[in-house]
């Protein structure tokens, strides 16, 4: 396991995504999700992993699945799960998720998108690894399920991360492209 990286932070964001015609939806919260990129992000040090929706019955969703692994009987039988998911936290906007960064940190985070499609403004790994090594405050690496990020979270951006491939076959499961992503910032090779 990585050395912790106080103040990086990463949002799962369920809506407002896009459908494959480009309409803003909200997505399910999958249990998968919940628990792959949670291990993922303690594995790399984020500090606190945001699954954001806006529907009740799925908030109640993510909360039951931390109770079970961190005061029930999973965590019991699997305290790294547990550890895992300590850093998980339900929200129900984007900006509730910046407004609690900014609470814990004392400054905003500098937000970071991810998109599987290409734009003439996305930042390099190698360039974004950099820049998140030399930050003097927070950061916050956002995530779309369904298509992709709305353009309106998109337009909250201070830097737009490039494609995991940017010229081939781009339709990950968000939770792989999650862990490529954090590999490509914060592994061995981006030191």
């Amino acid at each position: 396991m990585s050395d912790a990286r106080p103040g990086v932070y990463l949002a799962l964001v369920h809506h407002p995504v896009r459908d494959r015609e480009g309409a803003t939806i909200t997505t399910s919260v999958t249990n998968l999700d919940v628990h792959d990129i949670a291990r993922s992000a303690r594995t790399y040090g984020v500090a606190r992993y945001y699954v954001v929706t806006p529907i009740a019955a799925q908030q109640a969703l993510v909360r039951h699945i931390l109770g079970y692994w961190r005061e029930g009987s999973g965590g019991d039988r699997v305290p790294t799960r547990a550890d895992a998911l300590s850093i998980v936290q339900e929200t129900p906007t984007i900006e509730e998720a910046i407004a609690d960064i900014a609470r814990r940190e004392g400054a905003r985070p500098t937000v970071y998108t991810t998109a599987a499609r290409p734009s003439a403004d996305m930042l390099s790994y190698a360039d974004g690894a950099a820049q998140l090594r030399a930050r003097t405050g927070p950061a916050l690496l956002v995530f779309g399920t369904g298509h992709g990020l709305a353009d309106r979270v998109l337009a909250m951006a201070d830097a737009r991360l490039a494609p995991v491939r940017p010229d081939g076959y781009n339709h990950l499961a968000v939770r792989a492209a999650v862990s490529i992503i954090l590999d490509r910032l914060f592994g061995d090779a981006g030191a």
